[in-house]
């Protein structure tokens, strides 16, 4: 293992380091590490995980935890998206100028659907399956919330006959 950053991230340090076994990047929670004597052999620093220690932390420490995951095109640049959306929430890849692509996920399918209608961008959500039926289905609570309520019909009539 050849350590590389020590990164802080919601309330937590993590440690970055190349593992050379698997030949690609770990994230060790520095409060679960064990110290060892000797320290190991010296090597060359690396390059950060996706040129960036602290982004990769955010999207993997971040990732670990949802109990739900979505992948959701923005119409909308990038820069634009990161400003409204904080590491903790997903992460965000150009496509285009105007379009992006946003990884997020929670623990709850309402926590996506509230942090994407809190976006302030058109988006398209093709999966999982279980989060575009949910947005349906809030999509329709919506729309019937803005419909002034019908006016009640006539009373049903009571038959004069008891038990009829």
């Amino acid at each position: 293992m050849e350590p590389q950053r020590v990164v802080s991230w919601g309330r937590r340090w993590y440690l970055v380091a190349w593992d050379v076994d698997r030949d690609d990047w770990r994230l060790f929670r520095v409060d679960r590490l064990m110290p060892r004597s000797p320290a190991g052999a010296r090597f060359a620093p690396r390059e950060d995980p996706e040129g960036d220690a602290a982004r990769y932390v955010a999207g993997k420490a971040s990732a670990a935890a949802w109990r739900h995951r979505a992948r959701v095109t923005v119409h909308a640049p990038a820069a634009a998206v990161l400003e409204r959306v904080n590491p903790a929430v997903g992460v965000v890849e150009p496509v285009d100028a105007g379009t992006c692509v946003l990884e997020t996920g929670a623990d709850s399918l309402d926590s996506i659907a509230v942090h994407l209608g809190m976006l302030g961008y058109e988006f398209t959500v093709t999966g999982p399956p279980e989060l575009v039926a949910h947005l349906e289905e809030l999509a329709g609570r919506y729309a019937r919330s803005t419909r002034p309520p019908s006016p009640p019909g006539p009373a049903p009539q009571k038959s004069p006959f008891p038990g009829r």
